[in-house]
């Protein structure tokens, strides 16, 4: 397990040739909002690893108050220069100690990264309110484009971590399965379970030759077909309704 100061010292890394906000990466993140608001209740918001920002634009546009904790501090200090009236935290999931609860926690490409996720899913149940929601977004093992890499040769196993992985500091590729287990170790209730962006080719090659109206009708056919979408979500909560 990696001292505080390596995980910092890795997020830095990472976070100055981040490609979060690039790309296939952007619309991505764009239709997880569409998605994720939905399911978003009360006052109080809590975004996990917003990076450099892309969801917590729109986040902060909703009404409410809005939290958010990054472990790397020059994405914090853009994103409180870019929104001075929300709260930025500096700090490791795991050492951060809220001073009140949340209705909303939101956690977009976050369980990929940490190393223990069942740990940080029992933190962050422990933060929301009384009838409080956690969605969680992340990419999946079987969508389609890991699926035809496979047959194609270009990756072992549908879960081994390809080079776009490594680049963004993952440490795991969920499939459908083993992301619903890791909210029910947490000891959290899934209330939904879904998927989004039916992608059957990689970004640089959508990229190339896609418009935008191919690219937000494939998001929205994930929605259909979530065990084989390029992202899966989970919205939870702490109790039974």
């Amino acid at each position: 397990m990696k001292s505080s100061r390596e995980e910092r010292e890795d997020l830095l890394r990472i976070a100055r040739n981040s490609q979060y906000a690039k790309g296939m990466n952007t619309y991505s993140i764009h239709h997880s909002f569409q998605v994720l608001s939905r399911f978003v209740r009360g006052e109080k918001l809590l975004e996990l690893g917003p990076a450099e920002g892309v969801m917590t634009d729109q986040l902060a546009g909703l009404d409410g108050d809005l939290t958010v904790v990054e472990g790397a501090e020059i994405f914090c200090e853009d994103l409180k220069r870019r929104h001075p009236n929300i709260t930025v935290v500096h700090s490791l999931f795991e050492e951060f100690r809220p001073a009140h609860s949340f209705d909303t926690i939101v956690m977009g490409h976050v369980l990929e990264h940490v190393e223990d996720p069942v740990a940080i899913l029992r933190l962050a149940g422990s933060w929301l309110s009384n009838g409080g929601r956690i969605f969680a977004a992340v990419p999946n093992s079987r969508s389609l484009h890991r699926q035809a890499a496979v047959l194609m040769g270009l990756l072992p196993f549908e879960e081994t971590l390809n080079d776009l992985d490594r680049h963004h500091g993952h440490r795991r590729v969920f499939n459908p399965e083993t992301f619903r287990h890791a909210f029910l170790e947490a000891g959290l209730t899934i209330e939904v379970f879904g998927g989004y962006w039916l992608k059957p080719l990689n970004n640089n090659q959508i990229e190339q030759t896609w418009n935008d109206s191919m690219i937000e009708a494939f998001m929205q056919l994930g929605e259909r077909y979530p065990d084989i979408a390029g992202e899966i979500y989970v919205v939870a909560s702490a109790n039974s309704l």
